[in-house]
């Protein structure tokens, strides 16, 4: 009998698991129990409306926003696995009733970026900064073999959408402006959603608030939250709403004096 002498994993083509086998015995019995908070854990998602046709998808470590256009729905970020996004695309569909067709992608972080696979099984066109676009067609393109996800079962073909700088997405009735972060020392293909109308601004990881009341530093200590704001300025954006996709929704202003 042969046995490895080394395992390893990769996810996108990236290493994230390498084990050195020193011993091998066989017909060994082997218990390796399920904890029972793993085993009875749930997905949760609440959707709570922002204003007309803006919802705040919650209820669990990373946020998601969904917004109805005319005759489809958009969603910004599709978070963590499968086992997150695919609940909050269920979520989505009992708003209005109308297909899902794009899904906006902050970053290609891991946790905001992995329930792509799910979205894309949806049948939802990925939009995305346009540094990421190679990594995602191949990352969107595998096929998993041992345990397949929802894209491998859909059969589908993931369809990417970039944004460089900007991106105006509209229907004649709700117009939503994707902008790059730029000069961000979190990521370097950083977007956030901003809905000129209702003066919303939707970004990930940027700008967290802190628990509600809370006063905000004496100085800025946070350079993400600098840089946020140094953007929103140069953009000359009116926020009057943050639709974190960390944490609970928050004033301008809050991010403002967070950041400033």
């Amino acid at each position: 009998m042969q046995f490895p002498g080394r395992i390893e994993q990769s996810i996108g083509g990236h290493p994230t698991l390498s084990v050195i086998v020193t011993e091998f015995a066989a017909d060994v019995a082997a218990d390796f129990p399920v904890p029972e908070a793993v085993a009875k854990a749930t997905e949760r998602v609440t959707a709570d409306k922002v204003t007309d046709g803006v919802w705040f998808i919650g209820g669990g470590s990373h946020n998601s926003v969904a917004i109805e256009m005319k005759d489809h729905m958009v969603l910004v970020e599709a978070p963590l696995s499968d086992g997150r996004t695919k609940p909050v695309l269920d979520e989505v569909k009992k708003l209005s009733g109308k297909p899902l067709r794009f899904v906006i992608n902050s970053h290609q972080h891991f946790d905001h970026a992995g329930g792509l696979r799910a979205a894309a099984a949806e049948g939802a066109t990925i939009i995305t900064q346009a540094g990421n676009k190679a990594y995602l067609e191949k990352a969107l393109a595998n096929r998993g073999k041992i345990a397949p996800d929802l894209l491998t079962k859909s059969g589908k073909k993931a369809s990417i959408r970039t944004v460089v700088d900007k991106m105006v997405h509209s229907d004649g009735s709700r117009s939503l402006e994707i902008h790059r972060i730029k000069e961000s020392v979190h990521n370097d293909t950083f977007l956030m959603v901003y809905l000129p109308n209702e003066k919303i601004l939707i970004q990930a990881d940027a700008y967290t608030p802190g628990a509600p009341g809370a006063k905000p530093p004496a100085a800025p200590n946070n350079a993400n939250a600098v840089n946020l704001v140094q953007n929103v300025e140069r953009l000359k954006l009116a926020v009057d709403t943050v639709l974190p996709l960390h944490g609970r929704v928050a004033k301008g202003e809050e991010m403002m004096a967070a950041g400033k």
